[in-house]
């Protein structure tokens, strides 16, 4: 007898902050659980990121919290099983939200499948990917000859919902791997389609035949999951005491009642710049040229609950350069205050991942153009 239909609820979600990536995770297996009737797949590149499952042995990781903390990687102490891996953009990276019951309650089974969803995209682009007994993930070589491991697996099981799932090296820099021992195999190296490759695929190419091979193998009919809305963030940054200030804005009391640079939707019919250059006029009164800091996000929105299928938003990462003291003139219906902070301070203010990584992106940005040029300029 044929297997009963899946259906997939498949997003491609970009960058998503590793914080935002555990929350996107916990709402879509809360709804899977009561509301949602499709599964999902996520897919997604992460920021510089080390993470230690339940199995992680403190040897294998080579560099402290610290001095990784330090270099601008994060580490997390998760909940899926194996050990020690860590994520980077140019990796894909696979967050399955899948009920099995009822006919596919057997856990050595869903990882075989992963498996063979990476094996087979890997065979897509001839490269020959195969298991190692013992040694969950994909692999390319030989044990004992130049064994090298392209495909990391850790998953967590919940009431048979799934969630973490894979990583699939594709153009990422391998280099954080040296700092720890990846998955805790001492006795293979790492590699990724960019190294093994002539002409490696760009990592979209990727996630299409990714996502092809996982509802071959799911037996699952795909919708593509949709952004519930697209927004912007502008980072104000000015120059003082020969450091970077960050303006923010608070929010009322009855709209979160906490600080962050100038965000907003984007209408029908804008683009990211256009509504930047918008909402930086209308939250804060001051006109310029915003610049696009080359990072879109995507994180849930509102708290996660059983009953509520998960709200998904995209935002746009822009940021401009204030040179005098110019008034702010707030929109009273959105914030009741503002105020100038060191960026490093603003940073810890700012109560969400995504907009963290926006202020800190701004600041490098403003730095490197401050030394290039030696002085501010014009848009």
């Amino acid at each position: 007898m044929n297997p009963p239909v899946r259906h997939l609820l498949a997003y491609d979600l970009g960058m998503v902050e590793y914080e935002d990536g555990l929350q996107l995770q916990q709402a879509f297996s809360l709804a899977r659980g009561e509301r949602l009737q499709r599964d999902v797949l996520l897919m997604l590149e992460h920021s510089p990121t080390v993470t230690l499952g339940r199995r992680t042995a403190p040897e294998h990781l080579l560099v402290s919290r610290e001095r990784l903390m330090e270099s601008g990687v994060k580490v997390f102490d998760v909940s899926r099983g194996g050990d020690v891996t860590c994520h980077m953009p140019g990796q894909l990276v696979a967050y399955p939200i899948v009920r099995l019951s009822p006919d596919r309650c057997d856990v050595r089974r869903y990882v075989h499948d992963l498996e063979e969803v990476a094996i087979n995209t890997l065979a897509e682009f001839s490269l020959r990917a195969r298991r190692v007994e013992g040694m969950p993930g994909v692999f390319l070589g030989e044990p004992g000859r130049h064994l090298r491991k392209i495909a990391a697996i850790g998953i967590r099981m919940s009431r048979w919902i799934t969630s973490h799932g894979m990583s699939l090296n594709v153009c990422n820099n391998l280099d954080l791997f040296q700092k720890i021992v990846p998955c805790g195999l001492s006795q293979c190296g790492v590699t990724s389609m960019a190294r093994e490759l002539r002409r490696p695929p760009p990592l979209h190419v990727v996630k299409k035949a990714f996502l092809r091979h996982f509802a071959r193998q799911f037996d699952a009919q795909v919708e593509r999951g949709r952004f519930s809305l697209r927004t912007v963030s502008v980072t104000i940054l000015r120059r003082h005491a020969g450091d970077f200030e960050v303006l923010l804005l608070k929010r009322h009391p009855n709209r979160g009642d906490y600080w962050q640079p100038i965000t907003g939707s984007i209408e029908r019919g804008e683009s990211p710049s256009a509504c930047a250059v918008r909402e930086l006029r209308e939250e804060s009164g001051t006109r310029g040229h915003v610049w696009n800091l080359g990072y879109a996000h995507s994180f849930l929105f509102g708290e996660p609950k059983p009953s509520r299928i998960p709200r998904v938003f995209q935002e746009t990462a822009f940021w401009t350069l204030m040179r005098d003291e110019a008034p702010i003139l707030l929109d009273e219906r959105e914030h009741c205050a503002h105020a100038w902070k060191p960026w490093r301070e603003a940073v810890e203010m700012v109560p969400h991942a995504g907009l963290k990584a926006a202020v800190q992106r701004a600041v490098k940005a403003a730095q490197a153009s401050f030394a290039a040029r030696g002085k501010f300029f014009e848009g």
